[in-house]
């Protein structure tokens, strides 16, 4: 459960998010729609610890996430495609984020099946696709199972080869009837 609650994000002189309230229970699809500076990313990046709200209090199930101690099991996040070292390969960059969670290395193989870059795992994650980042990125969110999934953008250079998205991906990582993610545009 997403839990925010007067959320308010101020850059200097520039209101980002004002006065915001919601909640997103386990198991529902939500989506942030809005012009670009309306508070979407910020709002998601507010959620996982990444920027600290000016005002208000954001929990993901009960807790702020910055607590959290194994974050990649409570909720999982693409906020950013090309997060991610130019040098490393992808297998690296997701066996990083595994260990430091006390993630099985094994789950690593996984993830990268279901997005489909088990082929190209062992290459550096600089020469990839916008695309391929974007999977990498959607593989690092899957890595700890988690019941939530955050996605700022989740369809931005997805091929037509692709173009359903990361919906499977997401579908594909955990039970029919637990998926949870939510897509903002």
């Amino acid at each position: 459960m997403i839990q925010i609650r007067g959320l308010t994000k101020r850059y200097a002189d520039v209101l980002a998010v004002d006065d915001l309230s919601f909640d997103v229970p386990p198991g529902v699809v939500t989506g942030f729609l809005g012009p670009n500076g309306a508070g979407k990313s910020t709002t998601m990046r507010a959620v996982v610890g990444l920027d600290r709200p000016t005002a208000g209090e954001v929990t993901v199930n009960g807790h702020a996430y910055a607590a959290v101690r194994a974050p990649l099991r409570e909720i999982g996040a693409l906020l950013e495609a090309r997060s991610v070292h130019p040098g490393r390969s992808a297998y690296h960059h997701l066996l990083f984020l595994a260990q430091s969670n006390g993630i099985p290395r094994r789950r690593v193989q996984e993830v990268l099946e279901i997005v489909g870059l088990d082929q190209v795992a062992r290459k550096r994650a600089g020469g990839f696709s916008l695309g391929m980042g974007q999977r990498l990125g959607i593989a690092a969110a899957l890595l700890g199972d988690p019941s939530t999934l955050i996605f700022d953008e989740p369809s931005t250079a997805w091929t037509p080869r692709a173009s359903s998205g990361p919906a499977p991906c997401c579908a594909r990582s955990r039970p029919k009837d637990e998926p949870s993610w939510s897509p903002a545009t």
